[in-house]
């Protein structure tokens, strides 16, 4: 089993405070800039999993910071280096309380609803007649509230954020704005690469002086379902799975073994064989999402790598 990073404990020069979500790290540098580190923790239904996953953050770091690159002339990012393979380097920003989810398809959380004969998700109507995996007649943004440590993130309408004052009415047009930009882009890139970007979030922050800028990560396997073009059309007509390219696979693995994060339920065991598929899975995620073939970062001592860039960058 290759070495992980599951956990991080510096202290870089400056250092304010650090923030532990479930997968990132986020150290705050003299209130001005932010120093995120993509670890190898896996989420599922809101549970950190007890295990890391080799090359994980690695994966995900490299697909936010091409991905926000890719994306920089369309909207703004909080994206100022990236000095080690797990960490991007960014302006410090007031993060939006909610995470902006854009869908192209009804797969996931929206097939689940459907199938239990909701046809209303976060305010916007589903028409009838769907089944499992079918292209919306456009996309659709279904918003959820971002949770606090451990909490499960929720469901919410455009009317409800702006009721309760989560996000001025001035503001959440331009999120709007910015995820239907971002999701096109992502669209259009996905399809290059052979691929269907099905649903995605997008998270956003504001800088100091005001800006709404993209923050977080953008277009990952762990933010992002995506489908393979090829065949998608011949799987729905005879009511197929599709092939995904997303964190789905780890999901319905978890559901397989009595897991759903339910009250109650323990984490199924993962065997090191196990991991193992989960981590060439990642890489292949990677690669075709990228287009490029991944590069393994050197991870005899992880820790050691990633202070060592971080401090020579903050000089």
């Amino acid at each position: 089993m290759s070495n992980t990073i599951i956990d991080t404990n510096f202290n870089f020069p400056g250092q304010k405070s650090v923030y532990k979500g479930k997968v990132r790290e986020v150290y705050n540098i003299n209130d001005e800039q932010l120093v995120m580190i993509a670890t190898d923790r896996l989420s599922a239904f809101d549970v950190v999993m007890p295990k890391g996953i080799p090359f994980k953050g690695q994966i995900l770091n490299q697909i936010a910071t091409n991905m926000m690159k890719a994306t920089e002339d369309l909207v703004p990012n909080w994206l100022t280096a990236t000095p080690d393979p797990n960490v991007a380097v960014g302006a410090l920003c007031e993060p939006f309380k909610v995470e902006m989810v854009i869908r192209g398809y009804l797969s996931g959380h929206a097939a689940r609803e459907y199938k239990a004969g909701k046809r209303l998700l976060c305010g916007v109507e589903m028409p009838e007649g769907m089944k499992e995996n079918d292209k919306f007649p456009q996309p659709i943004i279904t918003p959820a509230t971002k949770a606090e440590q451990g909490d499960h993130d929720e469901d919410i309408s455009r009317e409800d954020i702006l009721a309760r004052g989560i996000v001025s009415e001035e503001d959440y047009l331009v999120l709007e704005d910015y995820t239907r930009k971002l999701f096109q882009r992502g669209t259009e890139i996905a399809a290059s690469r052979g691929l269907i970007l099905v649903d995605t979030k997008y998270e956003f922050g504001k800088t100091k002086d005001g800006k709404i800028v993209l923050i977080d990560e953008i277009h990952t396997p762990d933010s992002s379902r995506y489908f393979y073009a090829e065949g998608y059309e011949e799987r729905q007509e005879k009511g197929e799975e599709q092939k995904q390219l997303s964190k789905e696979f780890v999901r319905q693995w978890l559901i397989s073994n009595g897991f759903q994060g339910l009250e109650g339920q323990a984490v199924p065991e993962m065997t090191d064989e196990y991991i193992t598929t989960v981590s060439e899975r990642y890489i292949e995620l990677y690669e075709n999402i990228i287009g490029e073939t991944f590069v393994k970062a050197d991870v005899s001592d992880i820790q050691s790598r990633i202070e060592a860039n971080v401090l020579e960058y903050l000089k």
